[in-house]
């Protein structure tokens, strides 16, 4: 009913990893300012750095699997639409 703010956040799960992972890794957000009423559509890329972790021989590296991927405005999963991405 009025002008404001959001920030849209975006989680990525891996599902299966090699190492502990945290359950949701916040890898981008946007704010966005809208007019009462307004509803805009936004973009965050997910990139090969968004699916990649530090390994324990302390390299980055993108495994191949399944992810999770969250988006919404908060990091309650009430908030958050997913999908699934699979990485070859």
């Amino acid at each position: 009913s009025r002008a404001g703010t959001e920030v849209v956040q975006m989680y990525v799960r891996d599902l299966v990893s090699s190492v502990t992972r945290p359950v949701r890794e916040l890898k981008g957000f946007v704010r966005v300012a809208l007019e009462a009423g307004e509803t805009r559509r936004v973009s965050i890329p997910i990139t090969p750095d968004s699916l990649a972790f530090t390994t324990i021989d302390k390299t980055r590296r993108v495994e191949a699997g399944d992810f999770d991927i969250l988006v919404g405005t908060s990091s309650r999963l009430s908030d958050l639409t997913s999908c699934r991405l699979t990485v070859a």
